[in-house]
């Protein structure tokens, strides 16, 4: 077993508490439904919002996740990259997996699709 970074990315409309707890629990849901994997299999997931999302920390729709109380999170600002895709959350986790490198199935949702096109084109052939 390896540690595979899995990634993951979706963007929300407005700046409210709800949309970004709701955003991330969509996203989180669907890596983990993607990738199969438990909480215990988890090292670390790091989240990071762009500078236009300050409403609520994205980790705590993760914490609400049955198994995922002690699964170590942290929050943090992307760099404001001018033109950059606005009001979006990006999730990377180190997950102990049998997966191979090309088995690993990032997840990009909403506006994020323009993020990484040949990633999300690639897992609906593969879904």
């Amino acid at each position: 077993m390896g540690v595979r970074g899995i990634r993951g990315a979706t963007t929300i409309k407005e700046d409210t508490s709800i949309e970004i707890l709701e955003a991330t629990q969509e996203l989180m849901e669907e890596l983990i439904n993607q990738n199969v994997f438990l909480p215990e299999h988890v090292a670390a997931v790091f989240i990071t919002v762009t500078t236009d999302i300050a409403a609520d920390f994205p980790a705590k729709a993760i914490r609400k996740i049955p198994g995922w109380e002690l699964v170590p999170l942290m929050c943090s600002t992307e760099i404001p990259v001018p033109e950059s895709l606005p009001k979006c959350i990006r999730i990377m986790m180190l997950v102990n997996t049998d997966l191979n490198p090309d088995e690993v199935k990032h997840v990009f949702l909403r506006d994020a699709v323009k993020l990484r096109p040949d990633l999300a084109q690639k897992n609906a052939l593969t879904s």
